[in-house]
């Protein structure tokens, strides 16, 4: 990559360095600890803290260990992008799927499309282990479909997952929904991360 290019990652540190932190915690529904310079989000009922003097982004629970560690290849970008990006505007209540958003075609093509499958096949059976991860990661239980929760990534962008039982014309289902304003909130291919990060925690 030449030197001029930024990473992803380079991009969203420094859309994050341009913001004023009382700004950001407005615009982001966040907090900020002045005293360490970092960034307090609630991210799947955990707390993340983002600090932007050293590039670093850490949680001290167990599940946030697991974002940060697991799944840091699609968490930690996703992280920095909501926070240099989100508005404060509200949740519009209408639920969209993420291949109806613009650019959305990319959830429907390879390594993209979404393992919804596999939580399918998982909790179709096992309602009961469904609501027990979704709820210890911060969620609430819901009731569409034959079980659903709605767990929040980021304060402003929540992710709705509807489960379907299989029977003997269709097989079981798990969709996921996003609120229509998450397009305001981040680019589609953030989203993309946002969303792989949510299925693979409930996997």
């Amino acid at each position: 990559m030449p030197e001029h290019v930024l990473s992803g990652n380079q991009l969203a540190w420094a859309l994050l360095a341009d913001k004023e932190p009382g700004i950001i915690c407005k615009l982001a529904g966040v907090q900020h600890d002045f005293a360490s310079n970092k960034f307090i989000i609630q991210s799947f009922g955990q707390e993340i803290y983002v600090d932007p003097s050293n590039f670093t982004i850490t949680s001290h629970s167990p599940r946030g260990g697991q974002l940060l560690r697991g799944l840091g290849h699609f968490f930690d970008l996703a992280v920095l992008w909501y926070l240099g990006s989100a508005k404060n505007i509200p949740l519009s209540g209408q639920m969209v799927s993420p291949a109806s958003l613009v650019g959305g075609e990319i959830f429907l093509k390879g390594t993209h499309v979404l393992p919804l499958d596999k939580m399918a096949a998982k909790y179709a059976d096992d309602f009961e282990g469904f609501y027990e991860i979704g709820l210890e990661m911060g969620g609430q239980q819901l009731e569409h479909g034959d079980a659903s929760i709605r767990l929040h990534p980021f304060p402003r962008v929540p992710v709705t997952f509807i489960l379907w039982k299989g029977d003997e014309e269709f097989p079981a289902r798990a969709d996921m929904f996003f609120d229509v304003t998450c397009e305001r909130h981040l680019p589609t291919d953030v989203i993309w991360s946002t969303a792989m990060t949510a299925v693979l925690i409930m996997l």
